[in-house]
């Protein structure tokens, strides 16, 4: 019934945001740490692979911190604008659409928290910046991503996004905005955001559940997720291997781990978790993105990866929504970082069965 009733909504979706740019968000993939650090950019052979097989979008990833006027110089700003400048040059040129993600960072996030007047006035000033290299750009290929899983409670950024999009507006007039609610931009925190009053915006969701899944041996060695490999997808109490790793969690005293896992099963399912945004949608009609999902590759089976991620992109295309794969190169990444090139299967994985 869910899937029907999508498929009657999808024409007008494209209401307010041409049916180019829609297009061009239909499969994307990040390219994190390109601005931080130059020669973190992917090999020009991955992006035209990646170009080959089918993919239209690079979300470019801006760290907040460098360029804001309250946390970076002057010409640490202009140098991170120029190399924002120049991705945007490479990308086009390989036939790309691009979405500009300011990417909150630890300074932005605790001034968000303690001074909103003056979280705005970076905003704006970050803005202002980025805004004077996307004009350089044709509109409909360069879009603007007013700022990533911010850190603040709902009622605040509502009108925080309200104010922000106004201003960015007035800077871009032809430019595709998008953005999304807060509470890690989950879908089930969708419901409690409001569309703006602007109609060539997309809104953008990210998604990893069940987190004890995606995120199984975290990085960081002092989370319970650090503890949990090997688990795979989807999930149930008589599963072998479920049933082993639990065993092996219990005997290492790794409590907090087991509990993480036994509230986890048996798994929701992708269509479940996502429901939340596929009823706003409905509610309100408006395009979606699942602009962040992916696994960690360093605990998850090979084929229960692959499974949640076609299972992602599936749900994607049955509704409509564009998807942007987390990330290239690293943790996440659908490329590997010794060879520099993608994993045939991963890309199968998304694009789905031809």
């Amino acid at each position: 019934m869910i899937l029907s009733i999508a498929a009657q909504a999808c024409p007008t979706l494209l209401e307010g945001v041409p049916a180019d740019r829609i297009r061009a968000l239909s499969r994307g993939v990040s390219a994190d740490g390109w601005i931080t650090d130059p020669r973190s950019a992917p090999p020009r052979g991955l992006l035209l692979q990646l170009r080959k097989a089918g993919m239209t979008h690079i979300r470019l990833p801006v760290p907040a911190d460098d360029v804001m006027p309250r946390f970076a110089s002057n010409a640490d700003r202009d140098r991170r604008l120029r190399t924002v400048d120049a991705a945007l040059k490479t990308l086009l040129a390989l036939g790309y659409a691009v979405s500009v993600d300011l990417h909150s960072g630890a300074q932005f996030n605790a001034l968000h928290k303690a001074d909103p007047s003056a979280a705005m006035t970076e905003m704006k000033a970050a803005w202002t910046g980025l805004a004077q290299v996307i004009q350089r750009y044709p509109a409909d290929r360069v879009f603007a991503e007013l700022l990533n899983e911010p850190e603040v409670d709902a009622a605040q950024w509502q009108s925080e996004a309200e104010e922000l999009a106004r201003f960015v507006r007035r800077l871009l007039p032809r430019t595709t905005l998008i953005t999304g609610p807060v509470n890690w931009q989950r879908a089930d925190a969708l419901p409690d955001f409001k569309p703006l009053d602007d109609p060539n915006v997309v809104y953008a969701i990210h998604f990893y559940d069940p987190m004890v899944f995606t995120h199984q041996a975290h990085w960081d060695p002092a989370e319970p997720l650090h503890d949990i490999t090997g688990l795979p997808y989807p999930m149930r109490a008589d599963d072998p291997q479920v049933q082993q790793l639990r065993e092996q969690l219990a005997a290492l005293n790794q409590h907090k781990a087991l509990a993480m896992l036994d509230r986890a099963i048996p798994d929701r399912g992708i269509d479940t978790w996502l429901a939340p945004a596929a009823a706003w949608q409905q509610h309100y009609s408006r395009p979606l993105i699942i602009n962040e999902f992916g696994v960690l590759k360093a605990g998850a089976p090979r084929d229960s990866r692959l499974r949640w991620l076609a299972g992602v992109t599936a749900y994607a295309r049955q509704h409509c929504w564009g998807w942007t794969h987390w990330e290239m190169m690293q943790g996440f990444g659908l490329a590997d970082a010794i060879s520099g090139r993608a994993d045939p299967d991963v890309l199968k994985a998304l694009f789905g069965a031809n």
